[in-house]
């Protein structure tokens, strides 16, 4: 036996898949436990329908789902493959439905997989059950197909069983043991499994493993109609199991495979059906397969209607049987993945479909044996990236339910979430409200992207209206409040933005540690500086406040940082570690006129000499007394003003009254993109992620290499040796060519790169987007081109900043 003692709960494709890629990395001491008979346990795997589309808008998605498709297309059981590459097609049988495949083909294209669009007389070549005069035209990704997700489970546990792996069926896990805040043993019905390692592989059981480590798992089982014809006159004597490509009209939230001569039709367009995890039977209780509930036909009789209309051979056939079947949903679509954050050993990959199943399997065994995942970006997966208001039950279940119903819908990336709202406010949410405020959600927090009071703001301003898709939770009132902040002096709500305060005799080093700057220097000092995995790879960009010898407050991105610091703090107890967004609040007071607005408010100098460009101070305004610190993230003179919550309202009123003779105005979030854009800020988890490093990504000023070691360092001296792309600006002429992020970039006829951030500069009079590229593209003055639904808009690599280079404005 090799490697720690892991044990794998749940041996469906994930479970199977992870048994497999930990005992290629030779970790042999693995045992795989499931309450089902192997390798067709009862789970969701046990009764999937096996389509296999890569197409996502997560990057991280379809390359997850591109590598199950290229492992499970080597596998086989006695002969029989475990997949059928039999490609994915999706139509449109509308104008919206049709520009929205032009957008996911751009996706496909600028994550490096093979796609075509196609024609209505395509489709119909392609799928000849489909009726022409109802499609407009497809999306066909050959490598798209069917796996057999039994056959994938057998293939890949008897791989691994004969590295050493052990397999136990039908056994029942009743516990974990834990000792000192780490697992140590599985508990079964057939007796105790020692480990150092836990994986909760368990599917829709997951939330009820977790909880025997007193672990609360955002995730639902829902049902899900799946249903078969009977036999099919116009495919009578099909010998092979499926020949036409997987279908999906996504426009009735339906799709559909062959089996023979007869065809299975999948349904997300009845009511969501959630069921309580604890009212799942065992499969011993049931005697069947758990995660199959009785056909509910009523619900499904909009769907066999539509499939008779866009599948006229169906008219000839009739639905012979269907199931409600049970999967698993979370409340942002997207698996979870990671340790939990209090019993150290008890992992967990969960929520995670037959699609992307391989690739989350060798995400978590990279991430198991090296430590880090090198593989894929896993930082919107992480189970540890929720607030804690995202794992109340009542929010679980409301947003896996809407989850559930928006599964095939044409979403916006602007667009927000539903109920329950609003949850989360900032102390300056009435004012907010008074000035007519359009909120979006960020953590939680109900956030402004522009104020409908500022309307007023549009006379003698010639803001360009961006193309309809762009123009979609939009207002001029965004171009009028960037202007308006570069002319005078703006508000902004910075409230959303994690908080999180470092104290203790230790903390300076502690800091120094986990970061790539040089904190331990003077109080009232301020750093932009960046945390490292051990790859090198950014986890994210921080900002350190040092306000006092042992005190430190850290502008941080997600609750991930939280628990990263939480994960490296020394065992003496000589570093404290505390979240303090829901305590404060915090403004961004910005603008050339930000110093008239608030010297005359305040107890301490806020000239330039007084207060340079990121140092902090405290200071008095009015009756607020508040965190300055001169920093600005649009790119003007100011400073984010900190204060606890319950003065929140007063520090808005206090700089509000005193605002009005320098035409102060509160500025919302759209605003706000567009002028971090124009200075070349970068956004982490959008234009920089795990997988990128500090020197491709053009914060590289942000490493110190004269200060001590620091976590990454060593990985990132060797990766700093050869950069081949670059984070690079690029500018649009055509004013109404926005673009909003994710779309392919092309050098002549071939992908090259593609868009993270996109805004137009309202000060520039340009768009703006910022993309990856291969570094010998990003030359400033080349011209590329951006694939923006069915157009190719040109763009020409930028210098950047593109405004105030020479930092005039911040500094004055």
């Amino acid at each position: 036996m090799a490697g720690p003692r892991v044990v794998i709960i749940g041996a469906g494709v994930v479970g199977a898949a992870l048994a497999d890629e930990l005992s290629l990395r030779g970790w042999t001491g693995v045992t795989v436990v499931d309450q089902g008979p192997l390798p067709a346990t009862g789970g969701s795997s046990s009764h999937a329908p096996g389509l296999v589309f890569q197409t996502n808008s997560s990057k991280t998605l379809t390359e997850m789902a591109r590598y199950t498709v290229e492992k499970l297309s080597r596998l086989e059981v006695d002969g029989e493959p475990c997949f059928l590459q039999v490609g994915g097609l999706e139509v449109a049988t509308g104008p919206e439905r049709l520009a929205e495949l032009r957008r996911r083909h751009g996706w496909l294209t600028s994550w490096g997989v093979d796609a075509r669009l196609v024609d209505g007389d395509e489709c119909v070549a392609l799928h000849p059950l489909v009726a022409r005069e109802r499609v407009l035209g497809g999306l066909l990704v050959p490598t798209d197909g069917l796996a057999k997700a039994v056959l994938a489970v057998e293939a890949q546990l008897r791989a691994a069983r004969g590295r050493g792996v052990r397999t136990l069926g039908g056994v029942e896990v009743l516990d974990i043991r834990t000792e000192d805040g780490r697992v140590c043993a599985v508990v079964t019905d057939q007796g105790e499994i020692p480990a150092d390692i836990v994986v909760c592989c368990a599917g829709i059981w997951g939330p009820k493993v977790a909880r025997m480590v007193g672990m609360d798992l955002p995730l639902t089982p829902l049902a899900h109609q799946l249903a078969w014809t009977g036999p099919v006159p116009a495919l009578a004597g099909q010998e092979q199991e499926a020949v036409r490509p997987i279908l999906r009209h996504q426009d009735a939230d339906l799709y559909y495979r062959d089996r023979f001569d007869r065809l299975g039709i999948g349904y997300y367009g009845h009511r969501p059906m959630p069921v309580d995890v604890d009212d799942i039977a065992t499969v011993e209780a049931d005697g069947q397969m758990p995660s199959v509930l009785r056909f509910t036909e009523d619900d499904f009789a909009e769907a066999w209607s539509e499939t008779q209309s866009l599948l006229p051979a169906t008219k000839e056939a009739e639905v012979a049987e269907g199931i409600n079947g049970l999967f698993s949903f979370t409340t942002d679509g997207l698996p979870l993945l990671g340790e939990s954050p209090e019993v150290k050993g008890f992992w967990v990959a969960e929520a995670v479909w037959v699609t992307h199943s391989a690739g989350v399997a060798r995400a978590v065994a990279e991430w198991l044996v090296d430590g880090h995942c090198s593989s894929f970006d896993l930082h919107e997966c992480d189970v540890n990236r929720f607030e804690a208001h995202q794992l109340a039950p009542d929010y679980v279940l409301a947003r896996d339910c809407q989850n559930f119903t928006e599964v095939y819908d044409i979403l916006h990336p602007l667009q927000p979430p539903g109920a329950p709202r609003p949850l989360r406010t900032s102390p300056f949410h009435p004012r907010q409200q008074e000035l007519d405020a359009v909120f979006l959600e960020a953590a939680g927090f109900e956030r402004p992207q522009w104020y409908a009071a500022n309307e007023a703001l549009l006379a003698g301003r010639d803001i360009p209206t961006p193309n309809d898709w762009a123009a979609r939770f939009w207002s001029p009132i965004v171009g009028a409040e960037a202007q308006a902040t570069r002319e005078s002096v703006a508000m902004y709500d910075m409230t959303a933005l994690k908080r999180i305060e470092v104290t203790g005799p230790s903390a300076a080093a502690f800091l120094q540690r986990l970061t790539t700057g040089n904190v331990d220097k003077s109080v009232g000092s301020v750093t932009y500086t960046l945390m490292l995995d051990h790859d090198g790879g950014i986890r994210s960009d921080v900002t350190i406040a040092r306000l006092a010898p042992g005190r430190f407050q850290v502008g941080a991105n997600s609750n991930l940082d939280l628990d990263w610091f939480t994960r490296h703090l020394p065992a003496d107890g000589s570093v404290q570690v505390r979240d303090i967004t829901a305590g404060t609040c915090c403004i961004g007071l910005w603008g050339p006129k930000a110093r008239e607005v608030l010297q005359p408010l305040a107890d301490k100098d806020f000239s330039n000499q007084g207060l340079k460009y990121f140092r902090a101070q405290r200071a008095h305004i009015g009756a607020v007394p508040v965190t300055a610190m001169r920093l600005s993230y649009v790119g003007e003179l100011g400073w984010e003003l900190y204060t606890t919550a319950d003065m929140g309202l007063k520090l808005w009123d206090t700089l509000w009254e005193a605002g009005q003779d320098a035409g102060i105005i509160a500025a919302g979030r759209g605003a706000f993109n567009s002028l971090r854009l124009e200075k070349g800020y970068r956004s982490f988890g959008t234009d920089m992620t795990y997988e990128h490093d500090p020197y491709e990504a053009g914060v590289g000023f942000a490493v110190k290499k004269d200060k001590g070691d620091f976590i990454g360092r060593e990985a990132l001296e060797r990766r700093a040796q050869s950069v081949t792309r670059r984070l690079a600006c690029l500018t649009i002429d055509d004013p109404h060519q926005v673009v909003m992020g994710k779309e392919p970039v092309y050098d002549g006829d071939r992908p090259a790169g593609y868009v993270t951030s996109a805004a137009y500069g309202y000060t520039i009079g340009k768009g703006i987007a910022y993309a990856w590229l291969p570094a010998h593209l990003a030359t400033p003055g080349r011209t590329l081109h951006i694939g923006y639904f069915d157009q190719l808009v040109p763009a020409v690599v930028a210098e950047e900043p593109l405004f105030d280079p020479t930092m005039q404005r911040l500094r004055g």
